[in-house]
């Protein structure tokens, strides 16, 4: 069994009470929260979302719209995806170049997920706000808001620190973003965006006894390596390069990928894990995070305490995110061995206090407004 760490909540549930209105049936709030099952960030978000409406009382579901999609399209543009990722990587900074606003791919795409509103629609028809945390789902309800076809309130959580033109659709009601940086980006489409206090899930900074990463690491510092849930990415050179260094012991998180998994074990003063549940609780036993796609585990690094810093970023949204985390101040890009090892060594030497900014209203207070807003109207 792993360890965990006792999570702090998220938000009081007492402040949840505005959203709460009860309909003329004296039902309680119904949301549905869309996700995409892309890669682990998206769930993590639409899970936290759903925790707190939860608790608060609303009755909640979380649909995933890669089994939404029509024509198995969900699971066929998953499966390009990991296939690019993991074989053509370089490619995927392309692609996405190509996705933006106004060029014929794009059009195609949106114009795809426009015709899958409709079992969008019907899976979400008896809700009281929706709330999407990946793209797909801001494309497809923003094209049902547009058309009538869906009546209560569309919001959408962008939980990268950068924001692509897909996450972006003028007929969604509210566009949330977890940075300024990120907002202007939004802005940039065409989009006015909300800035807010990412939902994570914290840890109280520093080490615990319950470290659980003692019997893996004897002694000694750790770099806690993440490529998110598929462990993508160019892992094996960022930990041959953290053992180079000297500076720490570079633990690598190889998702689901066991074939990485198992060749990461054999490079000597490496250690590799794969799938785990307690990724905050390895985070704030470790003494930085290294990353490369600057997604949800960022988050939960920063709020953690742990220092993190980017290092040989995935090609295109991982490129993206990382400037715009550097941008905003929040994770410094190591660019080479040489920034890498003077970052290490200053991650040794910095006091473990949470980093996430918390001067926005969070997620949930923005639901409130959008929610009372609509109720009013």
């Amino acid at each position: 069994m792993t360890p965990s760490l006792e999570p702090t909540p998220i938000v009081d549930a007492g402040r949840l009470e505005p959203l709460l209105t009860r309909g003329s049936d004296g039902r309680p709030t119904r949301v549905s929260v869309l996700t995409g099952s892309y890669g682990a960030g998206h769930d993590s978000a639409a899970r936290e979302v759903a925790t707190v409406l939860r608790g608060a009382g609303c009755e909640v579901v979380v649909l995933d719209l890669v089994t939404l999609l029509p024509w198995r399209l969900g699971p066929v543009l998953r499966a390009a995806y990991y296939r690019q990722l993991r074989r053509l990587p370089r490619s995927w900074r392309r692609t996405l170049e190509l996705l933006e606003a106004g060029r014929p791919l794009h059009r195609l795409v949106t114009g795809l997920l426009g015709l899958a509103a409709g079992r969008v629609v019907s899976a979400v028809h008896d809700c009281d706000l929706v709330v999407t945390t990946h793209p797909f789902g801001a494309q497809a309800l923003g094209h049902a808001r547009t058309t009538g076809r869906l009546g209560c309130p569309a919001v959408t959580y962008a939980t990268d620190a950068s924001v692509h033109s897909l996450w972006v659709h003028p007929g969604i009601d509210l566009t949330l973003a977890i940075h300024q940086v990120a907002a202007d980006d939004a802005r940039r489409w065409g989009v006015a965006a909300t800035v807010v206090t990412p939902l994570v899930r914290r840890q109280a900074p520093g080490r615990h006894s319950a470290d659980p990463l003692v019997a893996l690491v004897a002694g000694g510092s750790r770099a806690l390596v993440t490529g998110g849930s598929l462990g993508m990415g160019d892992l094996e050179g960022t930990c041959r390069d953290i053992v180079a260094t000297g500076l720490m012991t570079p633990v690598a998180m190889c998702g689901t990928d066991e074939v990485l998994r198992r060749r990461l074990a054999r490079i000597p003063g490496v250690v590799a894990l794969g799938w785990r549940e307690d990724l905050p609780a390895l985070m704030a036993a470790s003494d930085c995070v290294v990353q490369n796609a600057g997604g949800f585990s960022s988050l939960e690094a920063l709020a953690s305490g742990t220092p993190v810093i980017t290092y040989r970023p995935v090609p295109g949204h991982g490129e993206a995110n990382s400037v715009n985390l550097e941008k905003a101040g929040l994770v410094p890009w190591a660019r080479t061995i040489g920034d890498l090892a003077r970052l290490l060594g200053a991650a040794k030497r910095a006091p473990r206090v949470d980093r996430l900014p918390t001067d926005a209203p969070d997620v949930v207070e923005v639901l409130i407004a959008q929610h009372a807003s609509a109720t009013a109207a």
